[in-house]
């Protein structure tokens, strides 16, 4: 059996503080790594784009998840909201 490529997930998200303070460029380079991982299949993005001073010194890993407002770099909405083109396609398939 060969290993199928793709299924990796695409979106980026990051405390909505951090995103506003990063610069376009820094933006593109994580959500360029994302996909690229995504395409290869793989979930995780390369260790080189990781994002520093996202979470505050002292801060519990679940506090962390819990307390920010985590947005997609990508489209500014919130994480866990539905993308548009799914939501499109559910749109035409009940008509």
């Amino acid at each position: 059996m060969s290993k199928v490529k793709g299924g990796g997930t695409s979106k980026v998200c990051l405390p909505a503080n951090k995103v506003r303070s990063m610069s376009a460029a820094e933006k593109n380079k994580v959500v360029s790594a994302k996909r690229s991982a995504a395409a290869k299949g793989k979930y995780k993005r390369s260790s080189s784009s990781n994002v520093k001073g996202a979470r505050k010194k002292g801060a519990t890993l679940r506090d962390w998840f819990e307390k920010e407002n985590w947005i997609n770099i990508k489209t500014g909405e919130p994480c866990g909201a539905p993308s548009k083109k799914r939501s499109n396609a559910r749109k035409r398939k009940k008509k």
